[in-house]
């Protein structure tokens, strides 16, 4: 199993990025999708998830209303598009697939982590 995560980088505040993530190995259309974020010095914290059928999508508090996730199962992907950006995301951000739905907002929960990809906003 393969989550290949990608499009971050540097974007000035109140910019929009959107971070992708490739899935291969695995039969995801049966699989909860989910972003984490871990910024320096910080531990690995929840931002958005998403079940396998698209439906409850669910954010942190921190990003909702300026974030949503979206997936494509036809293209094994899902996304995470983030819109008035602040310094305060600037973050390594990972995907994450779990088979089950319960629980999508603990790290622990999930069986398949991607590698990452560098979020930096600048003030």
């Amino acid at each position: 199993v393969q989550l290949q995560a990608s499009g971050g980088g540097l974007v000035q505040a109140g910019g929009s990025l959107r971070v992708s993530c490739l899935a291969s190995g695995l039969t995801f259309s049966r699989y909860t999708m989910g972003w984490f974020r871990q910024a320096p010095g910080k531990e690995r914290e929840f931002v958005a998830a998403i079940t396998w059928n698209g439906g409850i999508p669910d954010y942190a508090d921190s990003v909702k209303g300026r974030f949503t996730i979206s997936r494509d199962n036809a293209k094994n992907t899902v996304y995470l598009q983030m819109t008035t950006l602040k310094p305060e995301d600037t973050a390594v951000y990972y995907c994450a697939g779990k088979y089950s739905s319960g629980n999508y907002y603990r790290a622990l929960t999930y069986s398949y982590w991607g590698q990452g990809t560098l979020v930096t906003v600048s003030s």
